[in-house]
């Protein structure tokens, strides 16, 4: 056993510790906390620095000797079962630390001065750090019982952190609505762990492959069954990292604090669902069909979340809708068995979209002291505009973070998404397309939100004859937004007077308020995440063998227990052919991006004019088809709010009056027709033996004729 290895418990333990002692501390002395908060958020940073520095070390011996380390100790005995706990180290486990734990620094840091005047401070790095914990725990997790522990601590964090400005009525229904979707998918992963535990007779790992496999090569083992148990496994990924049909909880979630938008979007909860998958894979790759049914979850999430961003004019929802296309794409890449294609475009995601949220939380914080604390107006895109000229830094590390992310080279996502879109191209057709065409709508939603963001002119208000942020307005007038009466309303010197974070200009007596660049604790993070942004993507570049990217991917990244066939093949000419058609779709998406929503869109401005004269009536219907589709998030929510809402209290009327006028109305009809009938019986009782004598010989009278006549 190598030396570090016995310190792996830090890794997890240390966010554990600064999470249980800031939360006694607020029990037991909560003046006290709140009076030395700043302490608690550099114990919470220090402690976590740790554990990621531990995670650097673990992950260098990984690459120096990749060898699987296993430490596990009994938990609950008994005669038939003993339920363990332990830690597991492997490649995927080692680049999984390293991941959350950078990420969760650099969210803790940039939280520091993004929460400083929030009264809820000290609770949200409370929180931020059992969640990171919860993260670290499950990555290290060696069998199935671990996991599903640690699973829904990752979902009770999330809940509490998107829930984290509980008083809000939107952000309450969004932890809610979470929760329950979370837990449809968490009840799909307890029954998929049961029944594979049913089959094979065991939780961990190592185990689990080699019965399961034994069991399908000797034909011991019901097929349908065991594709019922991994489709039920299956289920837990798809809640958890956002995919059809269980995504439409994570736009909602950005009701949360723009830090935990980053650290949800990037290395926690919506990687977990991508890890078991990943962690599970030799199982998965034995099922053929359960192959088939993620690649195809995988691509309509895809091509979904990149229509639905089309048209969103909330920034954090737009990104929102972004990752969920890209957790498509990771994983259409598993269903298609590019399991090294999945995993990196993991990676250069992460830190990615990472740096995208925080800069949006950058360009938020600057914009909500003018423009008010309504997520409603300050994360609005129609609010915003030519924002790079007063936060230089935001904007220029927002647009690196958008060119990976559309895969331009040679920024990160590049390598891994050029290798998903060639890899399904292979495995079939239809799924190329869809990837490719999703490449393409990528570049165009995110240039949209950079140039309506970032470019143009500051939008202190509307024209009353152009507004530039509806992806249908600007072809014409055919749609009508009911936002050219909308302005924003100057605000008076006064009320900022003492504000640090506001330029004021005067005019007519009144005061411009414009956005100024953030602090430098808020601008560190930003800067540090270009660096994986730029560079990281070039471990998949095809160097020859033996050089530097070469055996980290082909070599070291592979489904546990089982090698996989992937190589790096080091010919650039091969790899330079199959990036052509990527890159041209991105290209080509950038260009209607800049041509509809670019600072110098004056051909549109011409176009706008004609446009209802000269186009047919089918082509404007489908443009509404287009934008409606997009801003109604492909009236997805609606319908699930007519079913199920709807439905269940439709449901729970009638159950009501069943159980009030059915079950209680046959107990209490029985007991009113006793109360009556003994009312009416008692005023037989006369006393006098002659009415009883009569009334027995007519009622013998009338049996007697009753019995003769049937």
């Amino acid at each position: 056993m190598e030396f570090i290895y016995q310190f792996v418990w830090i890794v997890p333990f240390f966010p554990l510790v600064a999470s249980i002692l800031i939360g006694l501390n607020l029990l037991f002395f909560p003046k006290s906390t709140k009076s030395i908060r700043y302490i608690w958020s550099i114990i919470s940073i220090f402690l976590l620095a740790i554990a990621m520095f531990l995670s650097f070390s673990i992950f260098w011996q990984q690459i120096s000797c990749t060898s699987v380390y296993r430490y596990s100790w009994s938990w609950i005995i008994n005669k038939e079962i003993d339920f363990k706990i332990g830690f597991l180290i492997d490649p995927l486990s080692s680049i999984m630390l390293v991941l959350t734990t950078t990420i969760g620094v650099l969210v803790m840091i940039y939280s520091d001065s993004y929460m400083s005047h929030d009264r809820g401070y000290v609770r949200f790095f409370a929180y931020l750090s059992l969640f990171t914990a919860s993260m670290l725990g499950l990555v290290l997790s060696p069998n199935l019982i671990q996991i599903y522990i640690f699973w829904e601590l990752v979902g009770m964090c999330s809940y509490l952190l998107i829930g984290f400005w509980f008083t809000r009525p939107s952000a309450a229904n969004a932890c809610q609505k979470a929760f329950i979707i979370n837990r449809i998918g968490d009840f799909g992963l307890l029954l998929g762990i049961l029944g594979f535990y049913w089959i094979t007779g065991s939780f961990e790992f190592e185990t689990l492959f080699k019965r399961f496999n034994e069991l399908l090569a000797s034909n011991e083992v019901n097929l349908w069954f065991a594709t019922l148990c991994a489709l039920s496994l299956f289920l837990g990924p798809i809640a958890k990292s956002a995919q059809f049909p269980l995504h439409v909880w994570l736009p909602d979630a950005m009701e949360g604090p723009t830090p935990i938008s980053a650290l949800i979007h990037a290395a926690t909860m919506v990687a977990a669902g991508i890890f078991l998958i990943a962690r599970l894979f030799p199982l998965f790759q034995a099922l053929p069909f359960t192959m088939n049914f993620i690649c195809s979850i995988g691509a309509i999430t895809a091509f979904l979340g990149a229509t639905i961003a089309l048209a969103q004019k909330d920034l954090k929802r737009g990104l929102a809708y972004s990752t969920m296309s890209q957790l498509g794409y990771m994983m259409l890449a598993l269903g298609t068995g590019s399991y090294q294609a999945g995993l990196f475009h993991l990676i250069t995601h992460a830190y990615s979209k990472a740096l995208l949220f925080l800069g949006s939380g950058s360009v938020i914080h600057s914009m909500e002291p003018i423009l008010g604390y309504s997520p409603d107006k300050s994360q609005n895109m129609a609010f915003m505009g030519g924002l790079r000229k007063y936060m230089p830094i935001t904007g220029t590390t927002f647009l690196l973070g958008t060119l990976s992310l559309c895969g331009i080279p040679p920024f990160a996502c590049f390598w891994s998404k050029d290798e998903i879109i060639t890899n399904s191209w292979l495995y079939f057709p239809i799924f190329g397309w869809i990837a490719w065409i999703t490449a393409g709508l990528t570049s165009f939603y995110m240039f949209r939100i950079y140039f309506l963001t970032f470019e143009g002119n500051f939008r202190k208000n509307y024209s009353k004859n152009y507004s530039p942020i509806s992806c249908i307005s600007i072809w014409g007038n055919f749609i009508s937004e009911e936002l050219n009466e909308k302005k924003i309303e100057f605000i008076s010197q006064s009320t900022f007077s003492n504000s640090s974070n506001l330029l004021s200009v005067s005019s007519n007596k009144k005061y411009i308020i414009y956005p100024k660049e953030s602090d430098n604790i808020m601008l560190f993070p930003l800067l540090l995440l270009t660096l994986p942004t730029l560079f990281i993507g070039f471990i998949g570049a095809p160097f020859p063998q033996g050089q530097i990217g070469s055996d980290l991917l082909s070599q070291w990244l592979y489904p546990l227990f089982k090698n996989s066939s992937e190589t790096t093949s080091g010919n650039w000419s091969e790899f330079l052919s199959n990036a052509i058609n990527s890159v041209t779709i991105a290209c080509f998406g950038i260009i209607i991006a800049f041509i509809l929503y670019g600072p110098n869109n004056f051909f549109i401005k011409k176009l706008q004019k004609n446009f209802k004269y000269s186009l047919e009536d089918n082509m404007k219907s489908f443009f509404y088809f287009i934008y409606n589709w997009s801003y109604f998030r492909g009236y997805i929510d609606g319908y699930y709010n007519i079913i199920f809402v709807k439905g269940l209290r439709l449901l729970a009327k009638i159950s009501l009056f069943f159980d009030e006028w059915i079950i209680d109305g046959f107990v209490n009809g029985i007991g009113v027709s006793i109360l009556f009938g003994g009312e009416s019986i008692k005023y037989l009782e006369g006393g006098r033996i002659s009415s009883y004598l009569f009334g027995l010989i007519f009622s013998m009278i009338l049996l007697f004729f009753f019995f003769i006549n049937f």
